[in-house]
């Protein structure tokens, strides 16, 4: 498949439906070098999601039944924004985990929201169902191509703006996002995927050779929750035989706390995780390599300003 064009035409179709997000370098994290950024929690409804889903239904006709999807918050939320957009209705399914910030940012956003208990998994499972039995268009969290390449025009559109590191970091749940920017990098830069120690999708399928299935609990599992990684980043992954890191649960939310006292970016766990990587340790550069971070998700439970 070609990654890089399809990325490029997904750019150009989802111009003027979703932000154009900052960049830039922040020093005094508490690191030896500068960092830099890419906030992308500043995107429509808090996370890079709002591009596949834009992508996805400006790609083709959408059915009459509307559209389905699963979600741990952030995809449901873009689904519901992408919908209300354009004219569509939603039925959103979300597990109990999602919290009540995102939870409520769904409602609001006008979809058919449905909560269910468990997982991600649980949650995709009643989708694939409403799926079947009403002919609805289902747009997959992370695992299809038109939501690959809208999560693709991140990492393009970064460039534009003068992206210089050697090395960029970035969070993996089910891997949409880290998919999107090796599809679109093609090995031109060093790609590091950073996820919790205890989710550690991506990780554990390229110790095995091939997606597994793994256990899922955190401070990041409503975002970064998926139980098995997406074939189209595993491939992607292993062909370009990228970098691999685990972060703890105590990094993660500490990195929280370096963004909003360092930089006043406040962000959700999965938003903060790539950066724990550094921060940590957990990933240490070269003296003089370039690294960015790649900034993904803002909602915080509980919503910090709830009335």
């Amino acid at each position: 498949m070609d990654w890089k064009s399809g990325i490029a035409e997904a750019a150009e179709r989802i111009a003027g439906h979703v932000r154009r997000t900052p960049a830039c370098t922040l020093d005094g994290l508490g690191l030896a070098y500068p960092v830099e950024v890419k906030l992308e929690q500043m995107q429509h409804t808090g996370s890079f999601k709002a591009r596949g889903a834009f992508n996805t239904l400006l790609s083709g006709p959408v059915p009459q039944a509307g559209l389905v999807a699963a979600s741990g918050g952030n995809h449901g939320a873009a689904v519901a924004c992408a919908a209300r957009a354009l004219g569509h209705s939603a039925r959103i399914y979300v597990p109990e985990i999602a919290g009540p910030s995102k939870i409520a940012l769904i409602r609001d956003l006008g979809a058919d929201l449905v909560i269910v208990p468990g997982a991600y998994a649980e949650a995709a499972e009643r989708a694939a169902e409403w799926q079947a039995s009403t002919g609805a268009m289902q747009i997959h969290a992370y695992d299809a191509p038109a939501t690959v390449m809208g999560q693709g025009t991140c990492m393009a559109e970064w460039e534009e703006q003068g992206l210089q590191a050697d090395t960029v970091l970035i969070a993996v749940g089910g891997g949409g996002l880290i998919g999107g920017a090796l599809g679109w990098l093609q090995g031109r830069r060093k790609v590091v995927a950073v996820e919790p120690e205890r989710a550690p999708t991506l990780n554990a399928a390229l110790r095995a050779g091939a997606p597994v299935p793994v256990e899922v609990s955190g401070v990041a599992a409503n975002a970064l929750g998926a139980k098995q990684i997406g074939d189209i980043c595993f491939g992607l992954a292993r062909d370009q035989d990228i970098g691999s890191v685990l972060v703890k649960d105590d990094a993660i939310t500490a990195a929280q706390v370096t963004l909003w006292k360092s930089a006043r970016q406040l962000v959700e766990p999965a938003g903060a995780t790539a950066l724990a990587a550094l921060l940590s340790g957990a990933y240490v550069p070269e003296p003089d390599e370039r690294v960015a971070v790649l900034v993904c998700g803002a909602n915080v439970a509980p919503d910090p300003l709830a009335g």
